[in-house]
């Protein structure tokens, strides 16, 4: 098995690789009968390769950008999405730039048909090539190392993904390094979740010199360290992080996207928000506008302007509370606008003004995060950016994700930010708007009850050496 799983990038950039083989051939075929001798001055054999040439790179650049062959890696669900949202890019291109080569704007009908056509072709492709993919590699079985309780949380998420993990052992971090490593025999790998620094450096030491996988789950510091630069002093290797945000280059260039951007979406979008606005007066004569007090970049405060979605004066004692899903004092119309998102949209005003961005972390409340910052004094590290419409943790997470959780995502963002990174995060907000992740408060209520129980099981199992998967699953 460990032979054949040396195989498994190849097989799937081949399988990506032969999909955008099939996709440059279909439109070859539509240039070659509805295009190529319309425009005004046919190319001869060699111009018409260069347009299939150019339509197979830019389809190669897009699916590579948007990570559209990672199969065995995203959720097919994801992997189809991605997948539709860059055939639809490629042809919407290829469209101006064939009406370009024409010379005036030619039929869209035979690109459109097309993209039909790519739409079915990806689905059909993911679902084949995702169960050929898992049949040939069925589910890693692992042991997680334990430090804390909120093991159990982790269990039981990656216990969702039951296509690709198996955790078939658990014992914790106190029974000491040669017993882990004793454990750790016959498994594909190990998770690593809150354990001491000494240990779990020993840890992943032993997992590189045996070849295992470590699934492990980051500290704040550890993502700070991943964004670091490489540098040497002479012979000897550092690691800068620099702790600074974004560079002044990066922030120009996403401060001309935000208004290019935020002021094309209001111009578009402005029938829509003339709708929810009808809609909230007409529900119940209350104002449309909401504003509250939060916080940007370098801890300046602003009013961030939102369509109101909740009664009339909803934290009339003063006391700010988190809204969660079942909140009675969310209105009728209110529940329609956070379903999909539209309650954000005024937010756009804010990033024209400049104290948002399009993409960042959410702005929060200043007391809200004076209470997160005394439990942890990282929390703050996410203000080195502008706040955002929407962020890495919105697109990831869900409305009651834990804050640590929250902040590591934002830092992720911060630590690995590029121009191409804000592309996929607007592009996964669409998704997430219209096919919202299932809350916690729904989804993972019994998760969480079962999490406990887990807790207290991974002590006992460790204790008595049980494996959380029978000897036959193991095999």
């Amino acid at each position: 098995m460990k032979d054949r799983r040396k195989f498994r990038h190849l097989i799937s950039a081949a399988s990506g690789l032969l999909l955008i083989g099939i996709l440059t051939l279909e439109f070859a075929y539509v240039w070659q009968v509805y295009y190529a001798d319309v425009i005004v001055q046919p190319f001869f054999r060699r111009g018409n390769w260069v347009v299939i040439l150019i339509y197979m790179v830019l389809t190669a650049l897009i699916f590579k950008a948007y990570g559209c062959t990672r199969y065995g890696y995203l959720k097919r669900s994801d992997l189809i999405y991605y997948q539709v949202i860059g055939t639809t890019m490629v042809n919407f291109i290829t469209y101006f730039q064939i009406s370009a080569i024409g010379r005036r704007f030619l039929t869209p009908m035979p690109l459109l048909t097309l993209t039909g056509m790519d739409w079915i072709l990806v689905a059909c492709w993911s679902v084949l090539v995702n169960q050929l993919y898992f049949r040939l590699y069925p589910p890693r079985k692992l042991v997680i190392v334990y430090g804390s309780k909120h093991a159990a949380d982790l269990v039981m998420k990656m216990s969702a993904r039951v296509d690709k993990y198996m955790i078939c052992e658990s014992i914790s971090a106190d029974s000491g390094l040669p017993v882990i490593t004793e454990a750790l025999s016959g498994f594909d790998g190990v998770i690593l979740c809150d354990i001491p620094a000494d240990i779990r450096n020993d840890l992943i030491k032993y997992c590189c010199a045996h070849r295992l996988r470590a699934y492990v789950a980051p500290k704040v510091s550890d993502i700070l360290m991943r964004g670091g630069e490489d540098l040497r002093l002479f012979d000897t290797p550092l690691v800068l992080v620099r702790n600074e945000g974004l560079t002044l280059e990066q922030r120009v260039v996403k401060r001309i996207f935000d208004v290019v951007v935020s002021a094309a979406l209001l111009i578009l979008l402005s029938p829509l928000l003339l709708l929810c606005a009808a809609a909230i007066k007409l529900d119940d004569g209350g104002t449309v506008f909401y504003r509250q007090k939060r916080l940007t970049r370098d801890g300046a405060e602003f009013d961030v302007l939102k369509f109101r979605s909740m009664i009339p004066n909803a934290e009339s004692d003063g006391i700010a509370v988190l809204a969660t899903e079942d909140d009675n004092r969310i209105t009728k119309i209110g529940r329609i606008l956070r379903r999909f998102r539209l309650d954000e949209l005024p937010q756009l005003i804010n990033i024209l003004r400049g104290d948002m961005s399009l993409v960042g972390p959410r702005p929060e409340r200043p007391e809200l995060t004076e209470k997160y910052a005394a439990q942890c004094p990282e929390f703050l590290y996410r203000l080195q950016v502008k706040a955002g419409l929407t962020g890495y943790a919105q697109v990831i997470g869900t409305y009651d994700t834990e804050p640590l959780d929250k902040l590591k995502m934002d830092l992720m963002y911060i630590e690995n930010y590029s121009f191409l990174f804000d592309i996929q995060i607007l592009l996964m907000t669409v998704k997430t708007a219209f096919f919202p992740t299932r809350p916690q408060t729904e989804e993972l209520k019994v998760l969480h009850d079962a999490a406990e129980t887990v807790s207290a099981e991974l002590s006992a199992e460790a204790a008595a050496g049980d494996p959380v998967c029978t000897k036959e699953e193991q095999s």
